[in-house]
């Protein structure tokens, strides 16, 4: 055997050593990441499970005291260690709901507006104004809206929905009773105002997304871009857009600060959207420090506890609307 075939199978011997070692330590590797990945997911499920369960254990004195009572009574005396939630249940969902038929519509439409409309030079500077409103901190919004934004609406607003509404038969009880400035419209107009950057910005990002020769073929065939925006842009980002509003919706539902300075911290339900009333976040930042005795700490936790399985639920009802929308398109 000449000196050229030894050197040469003694290359391919390391060689072949070589690419094993790089083998097993890719496999290694890999196995790690496996690993390291499965283990963050067991830990967030473990984490899920461990708040599920101290919430149940927390609120079980108040629930086994009150039993169903607790989500349909109104009164809430600490004194008397009585204690309902219907107030907070309400006064969270009227102000989610009334937040995101403000906010959704009119995010959608700016973010059309940034997409299609916008002149070049001037969305960059919209689009960072958006960004700043939704870092800003939900307490800053709290202290706005009490010493700013409810005399504003105090003076402006709410008279003139009570003077105009007042002979209408239903709106009348909606907009009834005196201007104080705080109350169940100016909390949700505060959510609003803090949910509308999160759904402009995510939804002028899928609204980038859409091929543009989808687009072009629309306008093409005398598309105005209302109806480009209706018929091509929106179901082909249905799925990004409801997840923008599904965000907003867990931001609003569990808003503390901001809700807790302009809501009035009432403990009752009432037909005007003028009224002071309370969420389920303001009664618990309002009130935990100052629980006192077993049952007021444990109706406290109940709280939590349903605010919980309202997020839950209404994230269940958006998940299996997506799947839907996506079984229905095939």
């Amino acid at each position: 055997m000449t000196d050229v075939a030894i050197q040469s199978r003694a290359f391919e011997k390391i060689s072949q050593h070589a690419r094993s070692r790089a083998l097993a330590r890719f496999r290694f590797n890999d196995g790690l990441f496996f690993q390291l990945t499965r283990a963050s997911a067991i830990i967030v499920l473990v984490l899920l499970a461990g708040i599920i369960l101290s919430l149940i254990f927390g609120a079980a004195l108040a629930l086994g005291t009150f039993g169903f009572n607790f989500l349909i009574s109104e009164r809430w005396n600490p004194v008397t260690e009585v204690f309902g939630a219907a107030a907070p249940i309400y006064g969270t969902v009227v102000t989610s709901i009334i937040a995101l038929l403000i906010a959704a519509p009119v995010g959608l439409l700016i973010a059309l507006f940034l997409t299609e409309l916008c002149p070049m030079w001037l969305r960059r500077p919209i689009g960072i104004a958006i960004e700043l409103l939704a870092g800003i901190p939900s307490i800053i919004y709290g202290i706005w809206g009490l010493f700013v934004f409810a005399p504003f609406l105090q003076r402006t607003l709410q008279p003139f929905l009570i003077d105009t509404f007042a002979d209408v038969p239903v709106l009348s009880t909606l907009f009834a009773g005196p201007p104080y400035g705080i109350g169940i419209l100016t909390a949700s107009l505060i959510l609003a105002i803090m949910a509308l950057p999160i759904i402009t910005s995510i939804s002028r990002d899928v609204f980038d997304t859409v091929p543009p020769v989808l687009k072009e073929a629309a306008y093409g065939v005398g598309c105005t871009t209302w109806e480009v925006f209706r018929h091509v842009v929106l179901p082909y980002t249905r799925v990004g857009v409801i997840g923008a509003v599904m965000l907003a919706l867990g931001r609003v539902l569990g808003e503390t600060m901001a809700v807790t300075f302009v809501i009035g911290n009432s403990h009752r339900i009432s037909g005007s959207l003028l009224a002071p009333g309370t969420t389920i976040a303001a009664t618990i930042a309002n009130e935990f420090t100052e629980a006192v005795g077993d049952l007021y700490y444990s109706s406290l936790i109940a709280l939590g506890l349903i605010l919980f399985v309202i997020t839950f639920v209404v994230l269940a009802a958006a998940r299996y609307m997506l799947m839907r929308l996506e079984q229905k398109v095939g």
